[in-house]
């Protein structure tokens, strides 16, 4: 069972049960994934990937975090505590996320496999990595230590 199949069986047990944060969340993963079915289609149908969903399911989630800070340092502990739970409802969907000691390792190979030596060579390293990481690690955490193994 894929993803959507995963979201969409999720989204009527909650209708079941009456679970309506839970609904909400779900019922926003929904719209979003058919948004992108709709920007994907080339004049027919367009199905997705479990890997376009994850890029879907990434963004809500950074979305959700992006919240999270702001509402933490606006003093809405209120609101941070909503957002949270709907990051991790959203996370429930999500592959297993690499850890920053992981991440580290797979940055200082790639440094070491480019023979990239300084920040003139962050972009090249990035890209790379970006590639090979998607879906498995955020990007502002792949920058955060591109940055800190290069200087």
């Amino acid at each position: 069972m894929n993803i959507k199949e995963n979201i969409l069986d999720d989204l009527k047990s909650a209708m079941k049960s009456k679970d309506s944060d839970r609904l909400m969340v779900l019922r926003s993963l929904k719209s979003k994934i058919l948004e992108r079915e709709i920007s994907e289609r080339k004049g027919g149908e367009s199905v997705l990937t479990d890997e376009q969903i994850i890029e879907v399911l990434m963004k809500a989630a950074k979305q959700r975090k992006e919240s999270i800070e702001q509402f933490e340092s606006g003093g809405r502990v209120d609101l941070a505590d909503k957002e949270k739970k709907e990051l991790s409802i959203i996370e429930e969907y999500l592959p297993e996320m690499m850890n920053e000691d992981e991440i580290r390792i797979a940055v200082r190979n790639q440094i070491t496999q480019m023979g990239a030596s300084g920040m003139g060579d962050m972009g090249k390293v990035m890209g790379t990595l970006m590639v090979k990481l998607k879906g498995k690690a955020e990007g502002s955490l792949i920058s955060k230590i591109v940055k800190e193994e290069l200087s």
